[in-house]
């Protein structure tokens, strides 16, 4: 499969994207990087492991190859950061005098030492089937004041995915604790609990590519490294390599450092990330995104799960929130006369746009996008030891790599910039 071009002349001044693009993006090339990131050797890139350390490792040496530069003052890819990671040690809480089950309540607080009550310390939001869990819970570990969460039984099932906001990257974030309840009101809360604090360790691998005339304008392209690692055997097989999640989103970032950097025109600065910890909560992102004054980030590229063909076929893939911007108005008016096509995503009741790596920065009105080819309601092998490089199309996933390339260049040339995001909801 490939995009066919009808005359080169109607791209312009992309004339040396045709001349270089199928050199340095291709299938092969593709399936070079792609099958060492999801090689039972990474052991299924699980954070805090030797198999994702060799894969940072290996991202790292490609990010050197391809000739990137550190970000900022930083003397090698690697941006470093800890994460606290609670551990509860004992517990007293209650509402209205009645003892709240260790397993109905999930704190969500990097102190040691977590207690009040709800008359002078807390302010109370309730979940309930009627709004996205993840949005409303985002919003109060976001904003300022310790809350109290009252998680509605009917989402019971969801409840222990809640853990994933216990980790804390910033120790001034505010105290918030999930309680999964039929209450809808109270008269009276306390809570007294003690935690122990581990500091964990993590890396995102970072280079970047200067601009020759506006270096304090950024486009970001990115992917997550890390995925589930080693867990329970399905036919025999353990290793959960994650090559479509998210193998492909690193590969894709690797390929497109390479094409820029042989490119040498972009205007804007290129940054090019490989997160680390998305499978636990997104921490690398979210970290990554504070490093950086959202009004100077014009645009970001997040990549995720481009491996196999989308809902509409090969010549595809989708962006989240496309109605939020007019980023993918943009890349379809660099593509015209291709073969190609983005689309809005079409799983909007997933909430995608803000469960993937582009979230931090979009949350603060950058033209922030995920793209991907997952069919979200029927990917077999999704978070599942047959996530291997075997299951996924090289020459399929080399045209989208392409595709991005291309459609992304009147932005890094500094002739686009796409609107912002309305953050209106999320107050």
């Amino acid at each position: 499969m490939k995009i066919f071009i009808t005359g080169i002349i109607c791209f312009g001044s992309l004339t040396a994207f045709s001349q270089n693009i199928n050199t340095l993006i291709n299938a092969k090339e593709t399936e070079r990087v792609e099958k060492i990131l999801s090689s039972d050797e990474m052991q299924g890139r699980r954070v805090f492991t030797a198999g994702i350390e060799k894969a940072a490792t290996f991202i790292e040496g490609e990010f050197k190859k391809a000739g990137l530069q550190p970000l900022g003052n930083a003397h090698s890819y690697r941006q470093e950061f800890e994460m606290v990671k609670p551990q509860l040690v004992s517990l007293q809480a209650s509402i209205d005098g009645a003892p709240i089950n260790e397993n109905n309540i999930v704190i969500a607080s990097a102190k040691a030492t977590i207690s009040g009550t709800e008359k002078d310390q807390w302010s109370v939001i309730k979940i309930d089937k009627k709004e996205n869990p993840f949005i409303v819970a985002m919003k109060a570990m976001e904003t300022k004041g310790n809350k109290l969460v009252l998680v509605d039984t009917s989402l019971s099932k969801m409840f222990p995915r809640f853990k994933y906001f216990s980790r804390q990257l910033f120790s001034t974030a505010p105290d918030v604790v999930f309680v999964l309840t039929s209450k809808d009101h109270f008269n009276s809360f306390s809570i007294n609990a003690t935690q122990s604090l581990t500091t964990q360790k993590l890396a995102n691998i970072v280079g970047l590519l200067p601009g020759r005339l506006k270096k304090n304008e950024y486009v970001i392209f990115s992917g997550h490294y890390d995925h589930l690692g080693i867990g329970k055997a399905v036919n025999n097989d353990s290793i959960y390599n994650g090559a479509n999640d998210d193998a492909a989103g690193t590969t894709a970032v690797i390929l497109l450092a390479n094409y820029f950097k042989a490119m040498h025109n972009n205007q804007r600065s290129i940054v090019f990330a490989a997160f680390t910890a998305e499978e636990i909560g997104e921490y690398g992102s979210a970290y990554f995104s504070h490093q950086f004054n959202p009004d100077q980030v014009k645009a970001m590229f997040n990549i995720e799960m481009i491996g196999t063909e989308s809902k509409w076929g090969k010549n595809s893939a989708y962006i989240t929130g496309f109605e939020k911007t007019d980023m993918g108005t943009i890349l379809q008016k660099n593509l015209k006369g291709s073969a190609f096509q983005f689309y809005p995503d079409p799983y909007p009741d997933q909430q995608l746009f803000y469960r993937s790596d582009n979230t931090t920065l979009a949350k603060q009105g950058v033209p922030a996008h995920t793209i991907s080819t997952s069919k979200m309601d029927s990917e077999p092998n999704y978070h599942k030891p047959s996530d291997e490089i075997a299951t996924l199309n090289m020459s399929n996933m080399a045209e989208i790599i392409k595709a991005i390339a291309i459609s992304s260049s009147s932005i890094i040339s500094g002739k686009d910039t796409p609107t912002r995001v309305d953050t209106s909801d999320l107050k």
